[in-house]
């Protein structure tokens, strides 16, 4: 393994930081991704940025084992007195112990790695220790049917510079401490094992050591790791005076201790090699967190063609109701009809569009008020009914759909709102038409000019020939039956000649074209930003991916 360069660890600790707080702002519905996704997060702003800001913070020594291994015992024993209660009731260690020196407590306490754990679960030894630098935890017991416990002393291997796994002759192959010392190596944490309680006979000593060496290879991550020393106490070697284990048979790591504490490079080493291993550690927990957000991608991706699918399928069924016909009611048919259909327009109609156009202005004069206002709130409270009824049904396919989805059954369930058309859809529809209509009055102005038929738009008024227009834009006859079908026929071949005469036959297409294009344009738009509530409940699947990338290149990039 190469030297370590400290500028090369701040860069990779920088961008992992950021890769994780931008993984925790996409939502997961996936409990395990997002604990992943926690996890790097903690354990980035937990011991990486802190260590990366401080090197030459106290050192954090974690005695972490199972119960009745016997870390208490140690602990004693490198503090030289009872600091960490030993005995027989399981588990022993609940809280975890600090021992340090009255300054370094200060240092570590005042925030960073344990402040929050201080606040609940984490004890400072009763003993200050006489020398700066090392300070040593005792860790809850890591097999304790306490899940607390167990997570605790997850998250303090998480932060810590150098592991002491404690164990015993006769507990060292038990699954969950080495499910623990799995991540210990993963996280390329240097270790130190103590093998406490050896036998005495020599040949099961080394077949202790051997086999508890080939365990220790089993959890090696493919990456290089840092030598493992492996110290073993004998059975009976105790020091009843401080409740601990006898110092001569522990001597090899209280001399460890005290050459951490003397020798501010040693630490430093030992800290910086600490970070090293720990972004490396990182690749697999990394890599699973792309996956996450790959599979996540995939998922989102299908919710949002789910939810474009139904929307526009529903625009195409809107689309050709349009086409086939508004239907508007008899009573404001007629009164149109009897606007465009005056007596003195009928006759000039018959007798020539020719002769209509020059005498339209006096014809009109006399005709009925042509009832725009009527006609326009009519159109308006139709189309806006239309609309609404595809749009909640839109959203009620799309709903159904979602819910019958594990990935999104609890988006649906939390949002009833979804099932139908959004609470702004009808006075968004209001708001469009009404620009619609005002854009068709816009468009007679500028045909009425550039045809010369200002004096017949004046006669008629403007608003009057663009509500001609609009309804130009509707096959109205549809859906009718009997009479109105008359009506609706009758009052549609007037309007179809009056705008013809003003106008001409190619203007007039040009018009009614532009108006329909408008109007299912707008109809794309109020559906599309309906659609938008279902696309907002999960993120865009283009950045995950980025981000599933950025996060490989960014392990893939520390140096091995």
């Amino acid at each position: 393994m190469r030297a370590v360069d400290s500028a090369e660890l701040i860069e990779h600790g920088d961008r992992l930081a950021a890769l994780a707080d931008r993984r925790l702002a996409f939502p997961t519905a996936n409990p395990a991704a997002k604990a992943r996704a926690r996890q790097l997060h903690d354990h980035l702003a937990g011991f990486v940025l802190p260590r990366l800001a401080d090197i030459d913070a106290p050192l954090l020594v974690l005695l972490v084992g199972p119960t009745g291994a016997g870390k208490s015992s140690l602990l004693n024993t490198i503090a030289g007195a009872e600091v960490s209660k030993a005995g027989v009731l399981r588990p022993t260690t609940k809280d975890a112990v600090l021992y340090a020196s009255a300054s370094d407590s200060n240092r570590i306490l005042a925030g960073g790695r344990l402040a929050a754990i201080a606040k609940e679960r984490l004890k400072v030894a009763a003993v200050a220790a006489s020398v700066d630098g090392v300070a040593v935890i005792d860790a809850p017991d890591i097999d304790s049917v306490e899940l607390d416990n167990r997570e605790l002393a997850d998250v303090l291997v998480e932060i810590s510079d150098l592991c002491v796994f404690v164990t015993t002759a006769t507990r060292y192959a038990d699954l969950v401490p080495w499910e623990v010392l799995r991540r210990v190596r993963e996280r390329g944490l240097p270790l130190v094992v103590v093998l406490n309680r050896m036998p005495a006979d020599e040949q099961d000593r080394v077949a202790v050591v051997g086999d508890a060496e080939r365990l220790l290879g089993e959890t090696d991550a493919p990456n290089a790791q840092p030598p493992v020393e492996m110290i073993a106490i004998d059975e009976g070697d105790l020091d009843p005076r401080v409740n601990g284990l006898a110092r001569e048979k522990a001597r090899p790591l209280l001399e460890r201790v005290a050459r951490l504490a003397a020798e501010a490079d040693e630490r430093r080493d030992v800290a910086t090699r600490a970070l090293a291993g720990s972004l490396r550690g990182l690749a697999p927990l990394a890599h699973g967190i792309a996956d996450d957000l790959e599979h996540e991608a995939i998922d989102a991706d299908a919710l949002r063609r789910i939810a474009a699918t139904m929307y526009a399928e529903e625009l195409a069924s809107l689309a050709t109701a349009l086409q086939g016909g508004v239907m508007l009611r008899e009573e404001v048919l007629r009164r149109w009809n009897d606007f465009v259909g005056a007596d003195q327009v009928a006759r000039f109609i018959s007798s020539g569009i020719g002769r209509l156009r020059a005498i339209l202005t006096t014809a009109f004069r006399r005709t009925p008020a042509a009832p725009v206002t009527v006609v326009e709130a009519e159109m308006t409270s139709t189309l806006e009914a239309l609309a609404l009824r595809h749009a909640t049904e839109a959203a009620r396919r799309t709903s159904t759909a979602w819910s019958e989805r594990s990935d999104a059954a609890a988006l649906v369930a939390g949002s009833p709102g979804l099932w139908s058309a959004s609470e702004g859809f009808g006075p968004a529809v209001r708001e469009g038409l009404g620009a619609w209509m005002q854009a068709i009055v816009d468009d007679v102005r500028a045909h009425a000019g550039r045809k010369r038929a200002v004096a017949q738009v004046a006669a008629l008024g403007v608003n009057a020939v663009a509500v001609s227009v609009m309804l130009g834009v509707f096959a109205f006859t549809a859906g009718l039956t009997g009479a109105e079908v008359g009506i609706a026929a009758g009052t549609a071949l007037l309007n179809q000649k009056l705008l013809e005469a003003i106008f001409g036959e190619g203007a007039m297409g040009e018009l009614i074209a532009k108006a329909r294009a408008r109007l299912l344009a707008l109809m794309t738009s109020l559906l599309e930003n309906d659609r938008a509530r279902f696309e907002a409940l999960v993120p865009a699947p283009g950045p995950m991916r980025e981000l599933a990338a950025e996060l490989r290149a960014a392990v893939e990039g520390i140096a091995q």
